[in-house]
């Protein structure tokens, strides 16, 4: 049994968290806000139909929360890499995932859809603060970083919403 104040290190321990809870979590929760845009958008682009678009999103994010899960928690064991509990892991980045896509699905509830425009804003800017806060970049940097694929998922699929809607 190790003696723990030999073997603490302080900046090990936050690199593992890290490693291990927040950059899934983070991974999750950009990959579920950005990859359920470009349903959404095209969705109530195509159909004015708020309900329509928020069943559409509610589907996306459930399966790519599950998509995501099994798909980290299956790529590594985390023994060579460090990683961490694989099946944690895949929760953390599933749960994020899930979370991602839902929150700026949610305002398609309400009928005027401009306003989940307005959450998804919100959103991308939020993902930009946390990896500010956890990883130690500019928040410019963050801010366009994730605003940048945003915007390209938006206008791509609001083009096809316009297209489909004729």
């Amino acid at each position: 049994m190790r003696h723990p104040s030999f073997h603490h290190h302080p900046e090990l321990d936050r690199q593992s968290f890290l490693l291990q809870r927040v950059q899934p979590g983070l991974s999750g929760l950009m990959d579920g806000s950005l990859s359920t845009l470009a349903p959404i958008f095209a969705v109530v682009l195509a159909t004015h139909e708020p309900l329509t678009a928020f069943y559409t999103g509610l589907a996306t994010a459930l399966g790519a929360g599950v998509s995501m899960a099994f798909s980290e928690g299956l790529s590594d064991t985390g023994d060579l890499t460090g990683r961490g509990n694989p099946a944690l892991r895949g929760a953390i980045t599933g749960g994020g995932t899930f979370l991602g896509g839902v929150f700026h699905t949610l305002p398609f509830l309400i009928p005027n859809y401009h306003a989940a425009i307005v959450v998804a804003t919100v959103e991308l800017v939020f993902l930009a603060w946390l990896r500010y806060k956890f990883f130690r970049t500019s928040f410019l940097r963050s801010f366009v970083s994730v605003t940048v694929g945003g915007a390209i998922i938006v206008s791509l699929s609001a083009a096809l919403g316009v297209a489909a809607a004729g």
